[in-house]
Formats: structure tokens, C-alpha cells, sequence
């Protein structure tokens, strides 16, 4: 159940007409009064006899009986309660109670106060009502309303429970703030299905992924096509900002602006600062790395950093943890804008998703993200990825690395009583399922195809180094349709000069593997880059995939083999 307390205004008779009138595309069906502060309140909506103007005179007299220059200019409170799309339909009495209840917990109407301010609650559809009430109590004295916004979630948390209604997640303050009932409005009446402040959300959101620099945040605006204006110091430095559309203005021909601010808590100009601040101690940042040469290269690093948040989610303090899920949620904006098209939608639904889990109470400790953040900002500027070949078996790559890491963060959120950030990261996660199920199709299919056709003594000698070094999940991997997939990759690992079996040991004590999906796919993955090769096989494996090694029997590679393993294997 969502309460929503809207703008306060100054015509009880407009806010009357609206909710008792059509709605703005016909959606209001049978409006009328559910309860009220007075039993006999009349109800436009049932009875023929009863007017707008009847009702509006009867709330607004506490506020006409005050002299002129006493009266507040905004004396309209306006509360909504929407029922969950999956709770069963409640009855006006239901609704009725659940109205007292809420003027009651927000200071309107306190139980037991004969002063108390006037309201009603009208319904108008099957799933909420609207509460109006005038701001001026009966003794003339104004309500106590501080933090009634809070007092309404939480009361909505207790009428879930009374009613057995779905348990909504409770809120935190660090949510973006929502569209208004006028920029939802404004939406409906020009045909677009978001608001301009969450499409500027949204732009602004994947500007700030990866970018180095405040003036590159700034060209990155620019480069998105919106309208920016700075707010400059004296001194010349930037202050602040606020951005708008360039068709979105206002009844006198202005841009609508929205403040970093105002758009979410974390892209204030401040906030957006802290993520370049940089440590000493940080490791990540002492080595030079070659710049990326495209998607595919991009891909796999991100890959690497994400491996390397993983392990700091696991073990790390809470605000190293905090930088690091925040850091994540750059890495899916910029792998979503540089994705292909078959995985394009879904990965866009995972960063939207995510941004809820990024923030929470706990204050990241920026600094401690380099990698991820640098990781960003090589998918950017890696360029699009065209989903075929290296770049999409490495997409694939990078997608399985990152399921694991934001179940990671739906799990610190969980234990931490992040109610509303452990959804997000769980949605968040179920999209990135979709979207690896379309980037892996492909590379898996070849991969698959190639581990069919080794010869049945390559395929026995494999599966025993699966039962060698995986002995608990042996029966389920070799069970699994990615079996082939995995065969060939053994196959690839012992050309390319390691031990299977060794590897694939290291590989699986890097994380558990149980509550992977597949686990041979995850081994897949985790092989090819922990052996350096490929991503995506191409042609030139042909020959490799069919057994003919420079060693020619399953005995000979054991015993090569075994002289690898008592080596460092290569890693990437």
C-alpha cells in the first residue's frame, strides 16, 4: 500500500471537481465519498441533491472564519493511498477505516480530538482513494504535521499487516524523488510514457559513468543534448547545476530546470565529486594499463574488476562495500549504452533497476573504486558492442561476473535491513539472467558444438578432471546441457598448456558454485579468463577441438599435466 502526500494547494474547489470529475482520460469510474469528518458530509457523487460547491463551503469554514490576513495561502492537503496491483479489492468500509486511520497517524485528524481539521476520502477506483482535508483546525489553530509523510508509510506498513495485504518495502529517504502528479500529467497529455525528470534522471546518471572529470561529466551532458546552466562562484568555480530538455518548457517558454539534487540524492555536484576522489592505499590505481582497443578488451576488464568487487563485498568494511555496489551501478549504465541490440533492453532494466540498490544509508568510501569506475569508463569509451564474435562472448562474460556481484549486493542489503535496496538488486538481477541468456546463445552454441565432437577419450579424460577436482558438483555439471561447452574449454586450457583438473579447482575455490544456475557455464567463463584465452572461439580452433594436440593421447596430457600443475599457471 503506497501513500503519497502531494503538493499542498489553494483551492479546495479544484482539487473537489478532479476527484469527483472524469479524471484526465476518462479512468475515474463511480467517485463518491467513503468517509468523512462528519457523518452527514455531503457526497456529489451518490446523492443528486449534494454539490462540489456544498462540500468545498463545508470543508474550507474552519478557514473562512479566520480573518483574511490569518488564513494560510496554501490551505489544501492532499493525501493518496493505492492498494498493490496484486491485493484483492477492498470494500468501501475497508477504505473508510483505512481513511481514519491515516488522517489519524499524520496529525489531521487525531483520535479522539473534537478540533481536529476537516477531511474527506473519495473513491474512485477500485485500488485508492484521495484524502482532502483543510489545514486550519476547528479551534483555528493549525495541525502538527512534521514528518507526516513518514508517519503515513508507517502506518501504510501496519494497515498491510491488519489487512493481509502485500508487505511493501519500507522506505529510507534515499530513493529518487518521484515525478509529480503535473509532470505525470504534463507526460499523459503529450504521449510519453516518462516524465522529463526521469528522463533527465536517467541522462544525467549515465553521464556521470565512469567520467574522470567534472568537465568531463559536463561534456558528456552536452554531448546527450541537454540544456545545462552552472552555478558559478565568484571565484570562477562551479557551484552547482541544473539541467532540462530542450522541449520542455514551462507556460512562459522557459526551460524546465531540475538540480543533480532534485533529481537524486547521489547527482548533486558534490556527490557527484566524491567519486573521483582518489586513496594512497588503493592497489588498483598503481599499475598503468593499456588503454582498451575496443568492447571486447573493455569487456574483460570489467570482467576483472568485478571479480575484484566481489571479493571486497564479501570480506570488506561497510563503506569500502557501499563505493563498490555504487560503483557497480556505473558499470551496468555504461555496459547498457554500449551493449547490442538483443541484450540492449534487458541490461537497460538492470542499471534502471539497480540505481535503487547504489544508494543507502551507509556513505560509500569513495576512492576504494577505482577499478570498477575505471571499468566504466573503458566500456565507454570501448565503444558499442556488435554482439557477434569476441565482443559478444565476452558481454556474456562480463554479464555472468556481474550476477554474482549484485546478488553479492542483494545480499549486503539484505543484512543490513536495506529492505527496498535488496529488491532492487534482486529485479536488477533477474534481468541480467535475461540478458546473459542472449549474449551466451551464441559463443555457447559453438562452444557446445565443439565439445561434441571430441573424440569419446577426450571427453572421458575431461569429465575425470572434473570428478578430480570437483567431486560434489561432478554429477551436475556433467548433467548440465553446458557440459559440451565446458569439455571444450578443458580442451583449450590443457592446448594452451595448464592442468585441467588444476584449474578447474582454482576456479571453483574462488567463490561457490551451488547456488549458480549453471554451474558449468559460470566454469566457462571463469577458465577462459583465468587461462587468457579468447572469450568467443573462433575458426583457428577447429583443429584443437577435435583432440589433435601436441600431445596425442589422453596419458600423455595426464602427464603433461601433471608437470603443469606442479607449475604457476598463467593467469590474466
Amino acid at each position: 500500500m503506497i501513500p503519497r502526500i502531494h503538493k499542498r494547494g489553494s483551492e479546495t474547489i479544484g482539487l473537489i471537481r478532479y476527484l469527483y470529475g472524469p479524471g484526465t482520460h476518462e479512468e475515474h469510474t463511480d467517485p463518491h465519498l467513503v468517509a468523512a469528518f462528519d457523518p452527514l458530509a455531503p457526497d456529489p457523487g451518490r446523492d443528486p441533491q449534494a454539490t462540489y460547491g456544498q462540500l468545498q463551503r463545508l470543508l474550507d469554514q474552519p478557514v473562512n472564519a479566520l480573518p483574511a490576513g490569518r488564513r494560510p495561502k496554501k490551505h489544501v492537503w492532499h493525501l493518496s493511498v493505492r492498494a498493490s496491483p496484486e491485493d484483492p479489492v477492498l470494500s468501501d468500509e475497508d477504505w473508510a477505516a483505512i481513511a481514519r486511520r491515516m488522517v489519524a497517524a499524520t496529525g489531521i485528524a487525531p483520535d479522539g480530538d473534537d478540533a481536529a481539521c476537516r477531511w474527506a476520502a473519495v473513491r474512485h477506483a477500485d485500488d485508492h482513494i484521495h484524502i482532502i482535508a483543510t489545514l486550519v483546525r476547528e479551534d483555528g489553530r493549525r495541525p502538527r504535521l512534521h514528518n507526516e509523510a513518514r508517519r503515513a508509510q508507517a502506518e501504510a506498513r501496519l494497515i498491510e499487516a491488519d489487512f493481509g495485504l502485500r508487505l511493501v518495502s519500507p522506505g529510507d529517504g534515499t530513493a529518487a524523488k518521484r515525478p509529480t502528479s503535473a509532470e505525470r500529467h504534463k507526460a499523459d497529455r503529450r504521449g510519453q510514457q516518462r516524465t522529463p525528470r526521469e528522463e533527465l534522471r536517467e541522462a544525467v546518471r549515465l553521464s556521470a559513468a565512469g567520467a574522470a572529470s567534472e568537465e568531463e561529466f559536463f561534456d558528456r551532458l552536452a554531448a546527450a543534448g541537454l540544456l545545462i546552466r552552472r552555478r558559478i562562484a565568484p571565484s570562477g568555480d562551479t557551484l552547482g547545476y541544473t539541467v532540462a530538455l530542450p522541449g520542455d518548457r514551462n507556460a512562459k517558454g522557459e526551460p524546465v530546470l531540475y538540480s543533480g539534487s532534485k533529481l537524486a540524492p547521489d547527482l548533486s555536484l558534490p556527490r557527484i565529486r566524491e567519486r573521483w576522489t582518489k586513496t594512497s592505499d588503493d592497489p588498483a590505481q598503481e599499475p598503468a594499463q593499456p588503454s582498451v582497443t575496443g568492447p571486447a578488451s573493455a569487456r574483460r576488464r570489467a570482467s576483472a574488476a568485478a571479480w575484484q568487487a566481489l571479493l571486497v563485498v564479501d570480506q570488506g568494511d561497510d563503506g569500502v562495500i557501499a563505493a563498490q555496489i555504487a560503483a557497480a551501478g556505473e558499470v551496468l549504465d555504461a555496459l547498457a549504452q554500449t551493449s547490442a541490440a538483443h541484450t540492449r533492453r534487458e541490461l537497460q532494466a538492470a542499471a534502471t533497476a539497480f540505481e535503487r540498490a547504489s544508494r543507502s544509508h551507509v556513505r560509500a568510501a569513495r576512492g576504494h573504486d577505482h577499478a570498477l569506475r575505471q571499468a566504466a569508463r573503458d566500456l565507454v569509451h570501448g565503444g558499442p558492442a556488435l554482439g557477434r564474435g569476441e565482443d559478444g562472448a565476452t558481454a556474456a562474460m562480463v554479464i555472468d561476473m556481474l550476477i554474482f556481484l549484485i546478488t553479492a549486493a542483494a545480499h549486503w542489503h539484505a543484512k543490513k535491513q536495506h529492505a527496498q535496496q535488496a529488491e532492487a538488486a534482486h529485479r536488477a538481477a533477474e534481468h541480467l539472467r535475461a540478458a546473459y541468456q542472449a549474449a551466451a546463445e551464441y559463443p555457447m552454441a559453438l562452444l557446445n558444438h565443439r565439445g561434441r565432437r571430441l573424440a569419446p577419450a577426450w571427453q572421458r579424460h575431461h569429465s575425470a578432471a572434473v570428478r578430480q577436482a570437483l567431486p560434489e558438483l561432478a554429477d551436475r555439471i556433467l548433467a548440465e546441457p553446458g557440459w559440451p561447452a565446458l569439455a571444450a574449454t578443458l580442451a583449450e586450457v590443457q592446448a594452451a598448456g595448464h592442468s585441467p583438473a588444476t584449474l578447474l579447482a582454482q576456479a571453483a575455490a574462488r567463490r561457490e558454485l551451488g547456488t549458480a544456475e549453471r554451474v558449468s557455464d559460470v566454469l566457462v567463463w571463469r577458465l577462459r579468463r583465468m587461462a587468457g584465452l579468447p572469450a568467443g572461439p573462433d575458426n583457428s580452433q577447429d583443429q584443437r577441438a577435435r583432440g589433435t594436440y601436441a600431445v596425442t593421447s589422453p596419458k600423455q596430457a595426464a602427464q603433461t599435466g601433471t608437470r603443469l600443475a606442479n607449475s604457476s599457471p598463467r593467469r590474466r
